[in-house]
């Protein structure tokens, strides 16, 4: 698709309050479609489709497309020009993902992900993680770096541990601002998620250890932790590490430990 074409059905004004960066470069469209592979039996999920310039290669790659869209007017167009799109508009915050999966988990999602509903659109994503083929979205690459970062590292924190409990996560490719149509001030990054096997843990209790221990970063363990009452010997961990130091199945047993003792 030209670069002309991709702007031409752009509306007149992007809407602000639905964080709208509307992908307008063909050769980023190319590298997404290089690492979707996408095939004729493929059931897609976009979240996002916005003006829809992937949408119409998805629908002409995969066998079937559903489009979530807020924004009524986008909705509209992309149902009167792509006749074989199930569009639904709707907020995709307040949409059962669940109702969209089927019992072989072979659907797939794909969206460029509104930087002001990211994270939580993330979390949403990691409680169907297990059901579903993979996911494939863009993302504010401060957010990219946050989901794939390793311990020790600046960017590691809540949201990576999060992640990586639930995912197996790969950094594809960065996409300057200049892609996007109005350009957003920062670079994305295009990420491809997994499901990823691993102790069972209370995420419940995850959450919240994770809040307490990444609530203040230099505090230690011990002093982060210190309500839970933990016994770091049993754990085998270091009650004076920070929690930038954990790896994911560390805080795994930590939860566990937690849920354990209040059941108990």
């Amino acid at each position: 698709m030209s670069s002309s074409r991709a702007r031409a059905v752009l509306p007149r004004r992007p809407r602000k309050r639905f964080g709208q960066h509307f992908l307008t470069d063909p050769a980023v469209v190319e590298r997404i479609f290089g690492a979707l592979r996408c095939q004729p039996t493929d059931r897609i999920l976009e979240i996002g489709p916005g003006t829809g310039l992937l949408t119409e290669r998805l629908c002409r790659e995969a066998g079937t497309v559903t489009a979530i869209e807020v924004d009524r007017d986008l909705a509209a167009g992309l149902h009167a020009r792509l006749p074989a799109l199930r569009v639904v508009c709707d907020d995709v915050l307040a949409t059962d993902l669940g109702a969209y999966l089927d019992a072989d988990g072979a659907l797939r999602v794909v969206g460029n992900l509104p930087y002001n509903v990211a994270t939580p659109l993330l979390g949403r994503l990691f409680d169907v993680i297990d059901r579903i083929s993979d996911a494939h979205v863009m993302l504010q690459a401060e957010v990219a770096d946050r989901l794939a970062a390793l311990p020790g590292t600046k960017s590691y924190g809540r949201l990576s541990v999060t992640a990586q409990y639930h995912c197996r996560i790969e950094r594809l490719f960065d996409v300057e601002a200049t892609s996007f149509t109005p350009a957003p001030k920062v670079r994305s990054g295009f990420v491809r998620l997994r499901a990823r096997e691993c102790e069972p843990c209370d995420t419940t209790a995850l959450a919240t250890v994770l809040r307490a221990a990444f609530g203040q970063r230099r505090k230690t363990l011990g002093n982060a932790l210190k309500s839970f009452a933990l016994d770091w010997q049993v754990l085998a961990l270091d009650a004076g590490a920070r929690a930038e130091n954990l790896h994911v199945e560390d805080f795994v047993a930590i939860a566990n430990a937690v849920a354990a003792r209040r059941s108990g």
